[in-house]
């Protein structure tokens, strides 16, 4: 079975997103101000929008992540990119990218729509990247060590417990192979999990 890319189709989806983003930041961003970046190289260094606080003029890079696969439906969890495939080539998910100014990563959960592409609520989880790759640094959760336990269940395509994590509690390696043209595996993490670490924050 040939699978195919549906990095078109999302990209389409998020664009359709983007008013209902845009009037929730607007209802619920007290002490900021909004901008939507559609600079393509901006948005290749993981930046989407910028959050600057009215204030002290403090701008912060943020990443949006929409959970476009499970429209409709509500998950209590995340998943982050650890590796995915382009035309057979392996390249570098965005979790560990070093090349990627992303400063907070909202993820988009909770998707409903009315009817189809027409989106009408959602979940923004903020998340501080640099609190969460600290946190899986100190739980020895680098790079280099999924890479490794990647390579030892090439082929592999399911969920995958990490020693270093409660894989009902808090998260997972999850394999994609067998559902995706990308075949991405991806860090699965619990959003609870994360918020009563203090590494993320419910916006909406």
């Amino acid at each position: 079975m040939t699978l195919k890319s549906t990095f078109k189709a999302d990209l389409k989806k998020e664009r359709q997103l983007f008013p209902l983003l845009d009037r929730m930041y607007a209802s619920h961003l007290k002490h900021y101000t909004f901008e939507r970046i559609s600079d393509y190289k901006r948005q290749v260094k993981g930046v989407d929008a910028y959050f600057t606080h009215k204030i002290t003029g403090q701008r912060y890079a943020i990443d949006e992540k929409a959970q476009l696969d499970y429209i409709n439906d509500d998950l209590p969890t995340f998943a982050f990119e650890i590796q995915y495939q382009k035309k057979g080539q392996l390249k570098e998910g965005w979790l560990f990218d070093t090349t990627k100014e992303t400063e907070f990563y909202a993820l988009i959960t909770a998707i409903y729509e009315d009817s189809p592409n027409t989106y009408t609520s959602c979940k923004i989880t903020l998340v501080n990247r640099k609190k969460l790759l600290a946190f899986l640094a100190s739980k020895g959760i680098r790079k280099e060590l999924l890479e490794t336990v990647i390579h030892k269940h090439s082929g592999k395509s399911a969920k995958l417990a990490l020693t270093q994590l409660d894989a009902k509690k808090e998260g997972y390696l999850y394999f994609s192979k067998l559902y995706k043209a990308e075949k991405p595996i991806n860090l699965i993490l619990k959003l609870d999990f994360l918020i009563r670490l203090g590494i993320a924050k419910r916006f909406i």
